[in-house]
């Protein structure tokens, strides 16, 4: 037994139908309503416009030729709304010069049939379409995911660097007092009484890697008290 392909097995919920023509809607109104598709029918295209927004069909077939606004302003409207933009769009026409195929292709449409077009013809092009249109999605579902997993892991890489670069940071600019600083202490004089004074300890520490700072305290002999010297200014101050 051969099973069915996927574009026969294709659900239909509800089309839109738009034809000023009566005769022919009905036709393809009727048959669609034989394989159990809702069908919503209508001659203008405004009216279509605002019915495809507020309803949300699966799929739009339309003519060219229509009240209010024709078929080509309808597939291009279609386009620019977020709620219909990717809705299949099939333009059953009785226009069959290139300009007007090309220009039902430039409006948005995803498939042109030139009348007349047997209902049947009609109904295996929208299942085709709408069974392209959800691998399409699936495709991009997919893809999005992956994109988002690919998101997630540089995340995470660049997390786990950053709190590696912030813990080596702790570690290199740990204050802490020290006699044996990285830069020399330079020999200096009490600036109240003249003596030299005597190195006591150096405080290392600073704001980041690339601004580290030192300071050097020392004690005057004559009791005058103790001093700080900073290397990046290069000032001493009393500091009792």
């Amino acid at each position: 037994m051969v099973s069915p392909s996927p574009v026969q097995d294709t659900p239909v919920r509800l089309v839109l139908l738009a034809d000023r023509d009566d005769d022919s809607r009905q036709m393809y109104a009727e048959h669609l309503r034989l394989s159990a598709i809702e069908v919503d029918e209508t001659a203008d295209g405004r009216e279509a416009l605002a019915r495809a927004i507020s309803r949300q069909p699966d799929l739009v077939v339309t003519e060219t030729r229509l009240l209010g606004i024709d078929g080509y302003q309808l597939c291009r409207l279609l386009r620019d709304d977020v709620t219909t933009c990717l809705t299949p769009i099939i333009v059953v026409s009785a226009d069959v010069y290139p300009s007007d195929l090309e220009r039902a292709r430039n409006c948005g449409a995803d498939a042109i049939l030139l009348k007349p077009c047997l209902p049947e013809a009609l109904l295996a092009e929208m299942r085709r379409l709408l069974q392209r249109s959800r691998e399409l999605r699936q495709q991009a579902d997919t893809l999005r995911a992956r994109a988002a997993t690919q998101l997630d892991r540089a995340a995470a890489i660049q997390e786990r660097m950053r709190m590696g670069e912030r813990r080596m940071l702790s570690r290199a600019l740990a204050r802490h007092d020290t006699k044996t600083p990285p830069i020399a202490p330079p020999a200096l004089v009490c600036p109240n009484c003249g003596r030299s004074l005597i190195y006591d300890r150096s405080h290392l520490g600073g704001v980041s890697e690339r601004h580290r700072e030192q300071w050097d305290y020392y004690l005057c002999p004559s009791s005058c008290g103790s001093f700080q010297y900073r290397q990046r200014t290069r000032k001493l101050r009393q500091v009792t």
